[in-house]
């Protein structure tokens, strides 16, 4: 059964993609076109710009504007005036989704890193399975990373997950991905407001809430691409964070 079979099994199902950005001008283009090319009846595009140097934000709003012409709505843009982290702008960007309506949201970069061809496969996986979580690892078998990330980029990368699952006893091994497919039910489970990362670990600490609140998840593989444009939003001041927000959340939920 190819991905388009599996989910015209459930035509119509509202999904959104949730994709945070700060200067990305260089690769939004190519990304809304992959996005929004996928077969998915009901899938819905949603930037998240933080007020980008770059004018991210008015390409997209020229970009919604090409891909809404026939009635339907598929993409949207919202503004942030403040650029808090990459957990917050999720945060915003999901809390519209599920007002929206959507019954599925999806975490995906900006920056090509993700393959976007996966989303049907996600979706169907969840669909399928009743699951509240769909992670698209590049941990599990199948799963692989860009042969143009640098060995210390690896080994940070592995070491970071290990730590992370061995201080919060979870069996997800890519508990740092950032691209997941989340139901509806769950997000709302978790309730979005309460979340304390602002950062990358913001992605640990969805993950986490969302097995403590007993919802199940599956994983995926994929491979894991290096960006093409741009440059990188990790930041030192990042790393920590998601080095103390495993301990924090372990004793917060003891």
């Amino acid at each position: 059964m190819t991905e388009r079979d599996s989910h015209h099994r459930h035509p119509g199902v509202p999904v959104t993609v949730v994709m945070p950005t700060y200067n990305e001008a260089a690769n939004l283009p190519r990304m809304a076109e992959l996005v929004l090319g996928l077969p998915v009846d009901g899938l819905h595009l949603k930037i998240v710009d933080d007020s980008s140097p770059d004018g991210t934000g008015r390409l997209a709003e020229e970009l919604a504007e090409k891909y809404n012409w026939d009635g339907r709505r598929r993409m949207s843009v919202l503004h942030r005036t403040e650029k808090d982290g990459l957990g917050r702008a999720y945060v915003a960007g999901m809390s519209a989704a599920l007002e929206e309506g959507a019954a599925y949201v999806v975490q995906m970069d900006a920056d090509g890193s993700h393959p976007a061809e996966a989303v049907p496969r996600m979706l169907g996986t969840a669909v399928a399975s009743g699951v509240g979580l769909v992670v698209g690892s590049r941990y599990v078998e199948g799963g692989s990373l860009d042969e143009d990330w640098g060995m210390h980029r690896v080994l940070l990368s592995r070491f970071a997950n290990r730590y992370a699952r061995t201080v919060l006893g979870t069996k997800i091994r890519d508990i740092t991905a950032g691209f997941n497919l989340w139901s509806a039910a769950t997000l709302r489970d978790i309730d979005l407001a309460t979340l304390d990362s602002a950062g990358y670990s913001f992605q640990v600490e969805l993950k986490y809430k969302a097995v403590r609140a007993g919802h199940s998840a599956v994983e995926i593989p994929i491979r894991f691409e290096e960006r093409t444009e741009g440059v990188s939003k990790m930041t030192l001041k990042t790393q920590l964070e998601s080095a103390v927000v495993p301990i924090r959340l372990r004793l917060k939920h003891r």
